[in-house]
């Protein structure tokens, strides 16, 4: 377990879950208040940006992110949390 807010996540760390999930806008949190307040909502995002910014603003990466068995759970949609807890039982 790691408290972003406190110990940031790294490079090599997002870019493991970038490998495990495929891209890094999925790991990219849209309901941030930064994503507002930056006005990223009217730019259009590439990878490499998605990247920076998680990297560079911890609220940016969409949490939780659940690892079990080498599968990777990404927020807290309805469907995310029932797909863990079946992952857990």
């Amino acid at each position: 377990m790691q408290d972003i807010k406190f110990e940031k996540i790294t490079p090599t760390q997002l870019d493991e879950l970038k490998a495990m999930a495929g891209s890094y806008e999925s790991l990219f949190s849209r309901r941030a208040l930064k994503y507002k307040e930056l006005g990223l909502k009217d730019k259009k995002l590439e990878e490499k940006d998605y990247r920076k910014y998680i990297l560079e603003e911890y609220t940016f990466l969409k949490r939780p992110v659940v690892i079990i068995k080498n599968k990777i759970f990404i927020g807290s949609e309805k469907k995310t949390v029932e797909a863990l807890t079946e992952a857990v039982i």
